[in-house]
């Protein structure tokens, strides 16, 4: 053979065995963990005394044995009206009564709850006004009467200041609920839900020379408080995660939480003392922990999903059983997850029906020890289920 098609057949022939080399010493990919199929159940919320519609189901929370879901109704002409039922046992409803007393209240969906062993409180919104902008309220409901809308000022949540109301939590310390003001992430503080004062402007929490801040989720620490959020620095295009704690909702400490390529801690909780954070990342969902309960130490311990064809977020926590529980929505679909673990690994749970990722659609839970209450809403149906809480094995 003349000596070039030699050296050419050489060449070959080394060049597939390091291609056959290179694929034997390449790391397989990791299996996509087994999905967890809870005995998910029916159960069926009541409807309310009024007119009719369907029920648009938003929220739900546990606390103190007592089970909570809210949201409203629709009539055939798009007309909607707020509701909300409560359960002892997660299986068994009754629908509350309800008491609006704005023409706006009496138009409410209500998007948010949480509670404590005194009752329940919860936000409201419906579209309205010159410049179709969300009219914001809150509602509260203590045991014998019924959900109670709270009077307020417009500009307590509305007027030119106003960019959003997110999430309510409860504690030893009264309740507070987490959102945005136009000069960046702000509170509203209250001793007992029967009334809210506006914390804006308040250094760390509000944007400043390091740019415009947003806090989208709360939790009670002790008789204080951790939020979480994110930062878009000046000039910056990709958000940044942040967490800020507060022993009395005025003054405030910033914390930056740790993700290269950007992101945001939209929900959190207390697992055994320890607060977690979840939030999407470029690659997919991020979870943070803080052993000091959310005053230092945040470290990223943990990450599930991938990222989808739309903008990905995270719309629910919770924590019981030593599990935590997390619904996400990837632009496509909203979704369940589960961990044992603390937030280190995750598994998916499978649902009884698919929800959308879009914005008249709703997927939320609630869990105790022993059993998670799932409401769903596609945007033509809502349903609510109950399963008894999984482990990560089964």
């Amino acid at each position: 053979m003349p000596l070039p098609r030699l050296r050419s057949v050489v060449a070959v022939v080394a060049g597939v065995a390091v291609l056959l080399a290179a694929c034997r010493s390449a790391p397989e990919e990791p299996a996509a963990p087994a999905p967890v199929r809870p005995a998910w159940r029916p159960v069926v919320l009541p409807l309310p005394p009024g007119p009719a519609g369907r029920p648009l189901l938003r929220d739900a929370a546990h606390c103190a044995g007592r089970w909570y879901a809210v949201g409203g109704l629709v009539d055939p002409a798009g007309e909607t009206r707020p509701a909300a039922w409560s359960s002892v046992d997660g299986t068994t409803w009754t629908a509350l009564p309800v008491r609006a007393q704005t023409f706006y209240g009496r138009q409410h969906v209500l998007y948010a709850v949480a509670c404590r062993d005194d009752g329940m409180a919860a936000l409201g919104a419906k579209t309205g006004g010159v410049h179709g902008n969300p009219r914001t309220g809150s509602w509260v409901w203590r045991a014998g009467g019924p959900v109670r809308e709270v009077p307020a000022a417009f500009e307590l949540f509305g007027g030119p200041r106003a960019v959003s109301a997110s999430r309510l939590a409860a504690g030893p310390g009264g309740w507070l609920i987490a959102g945005a003001r136009t000069d960046g992430a702000a509170v509203w503080t209250s001793p007992d839900a029967g009334g809210f004062v506006v914390r804006e402007g308040m250094p760390e929490l509000a944007g400043d020379g390091r740019g415009r801040t947003a806090a989208y989720d709360a939790v009670a620490v002790g008789p204080g408080w951790l939020v979480v959020g994110s930062l878009l620095p000046v000039g910056g295009t990709a958000l940044t995660p942040l967490a800020w704690s507060s022993a009395d909702g005025r003054s405030w400490r910033r914390a930056a939480l740790p993700a290269d390529g950007g992101g945001a801690a939209e929900r959190v909780v207390l697992r055994d003392g320890a607060a977690t954070t979840v939030g999407p990342v470029r690659d997919g969902f991020a979870v943070w922990r803080s052993p000091a309960g959310g005053s230092d130490g945040w470290r990223r311990v943990g990450g599930f999903g991938a990222a989808g064809p739309g903008v990905s977020s995270v719309t629910g926590l919770v924590a019981a059983g030593g599990r935590l529980v997390a619904v996400t929505g990837d632009g496509a679909d909203r979704r369940l997850w589960i961990s044992g673990d603390g937030g280190v690994s995750w598994r998916p749970v499978i649902v009884p029906a698919p929800v959308p990722a879009r914005g008249d659609a709703a997927l939320a839970v609630a869990a105790d020890a022993t059993g998670m209450l799932m409401v769903g809403d596609d945007g033509k149906t809502s349903h609510a289920w109950w399963a008894a809480l999984p482990g990560v094995d089964e």
